[in-house]
Order: structure tokens, then C-alpha cells, then sequence
């Protein structure tokens, strides 16, 4: 991928793009080209592409589409957060239906929609780079609030889990861990939601889903 002349690439922002529409693929390649602020390491069509990229090759910032083949964004922005050297996630999708609120929950850092400026997807991306969340469709301040959202990805499934009626053991043997890390990891939990007991856990994981409109 081409960069301007005299651009220092030392300042500029490296971005990796995915979007299975190749017009689209392409139009956000030459904005992102043509910019001396930012490096076009690679593009990819499908999730997998970018997950093989960006594990091989430092990228600031990913810009992906929200619905990638074929894990999708929210199952590719998971992966990612498991790796210590994966790119903060900027989703370019619809703004329409609820997509902001499910890319700020799967852990992106930034959501830029299709119908915006181009300018604001290039402003957002230099944001994220800077360790700035920006979804400006959400009230960040108070989806940040729901102590769901402080739970680690082992603790969500923990979470899930109880709420279909695991016990310990169970737990123990779905995550594979001890008996004695599930109550640790349960302990934690707990402190989290500010609950005492699975039975109160469980009421709140309803309840946070029924105000969220997910059941």
C-alpha cells in the first residue's frame, strides 16, 4: 500500500481494513491512503483474514464491518481481546438498530457509521488510536454504568451459565477448571455486580437483559 511522500511513518496510525463489499473495501483503502496521518498495513474480505493479519503484524487500528464473514464482528472482537498486541476496533456499519450498543458491549473502541462523513471516520479512527472510546450514537457514560460491562469474557460465560442453572461442579467441567476457581472466579463476580448469592446474580443477569430489550 502506497504512502504519501514526506509523511513520517513514525507519527502516522497503522489500520487494518475487512469489509466483504469490495466497493466499499476499496473506497475506504484509497481514503486511508491518500491520508499522511495513516499506513494501510493489509484489507481483508473476511474476519479470518484479519485475525491472521493482525496476529502476525502490529496494527494500531482495525476498521471492520460490523457484520464480517464469517464469525461476524462481535465473535472477531472477542478473539481479540484474548490477544495482547491486537488493534482497538473501530466498527464502520449502519447506525440503524441497535449495532453501536452491541459493538461498545463486544469491546470495540470506536463505531463510525456508513452515512457519516468520511472525514469522521478518519477523525474517529485517530481517536481510537489515541486510547479514546467514540461511539457518538450512545451515551457512553452510562452504558459504562451497567456493571455487566466491567465483567471479564471468562465471567460473562460464568454469568450465562448460572443463569441457565449450572452448579459448581458443572461449571467446573464445561470451563474446565476447578472447583475452587469457579468459586473464585464466582467470588469476583459477585463483588462486581454487588450481589451476594448465585440466586441474586441470576436475577440481575435477567434483569440487566430485559432492560436492554434482549429477551
Amino acid at each position: 500500500m502506497g504512502n504519501l511522500p514526506n509523511s513520517s511513518s513514525e507519527s502516522q496510525v497503522s489500520v487494518m481494513l475487512a469489509d466483504n463489499n469490495p466497493l466499499v473495501l476499496t473506497a475506504m483503502s484509497e481514503l486511508f491512503e491518500r491520508d499522511p496521518r495513516f499506513s494501510l498495513i493489509a484489507t481483508s474480505a473476511t474476519a479470518e483474514g484479519f485475525l491472521g493479519t493482525v496476529m502476525r503484524m502490529p496494527v494500531q487500528v482495525g476498521v471492520i464491518d460490523w457484520n464480517l464473514p464469517a464469525l461476524g464482528g462481535a465473535k472477531l472482537i472477542e478473539v481479540l481481546r484474548e490477544q495482547a498486541t491486537a488493534p482497538r476496533i473501530v466498527v464502520y456499519a449502519d447506525e440503524s438498530s441497535d449495532t453501536p450498543r452491541k459493538a461498545m458491549s463486544a469491546g470495540a473502541a470506536g463505531f463510525a457509521a456508513r452515512s457519516g462523513s468520511v472525514e469522521r471516520l478518519l477523525e474517529t479512527c485517530l481517536a481510537v488510536a489515541k486510547g479514546q472510546m467514540v461511539f457518538p450514537f450512545l451515551d457512553v457514560r452510562k452504558l459504562q454504568q451497567d456493571p455487566i460491562e466491567t465483567l471479564s469474557r471468562r465471567e460473562r460465560s460464568l454469568l450465562e451459565a448460572l443463569s441457565k442453572g449450572s452448579t459448581n461442579r458443572e461449571l467446573s467441567r464445561e470451563f474446565g477448571i476447578s472447583p475452587n476457581t469457579v468459586k473464585f472466579h464466582l467470588s469476583n463476580l459477585f463483588e462486581k455486580l454487588s450481589v451476594r448469592n448465585r440466586a441474586q446474580a441470576i436475577a440481575f443477569y435477567y434483569a440487566n437483559r430485559a432492560a436492554k430489550g434482549d429477551l
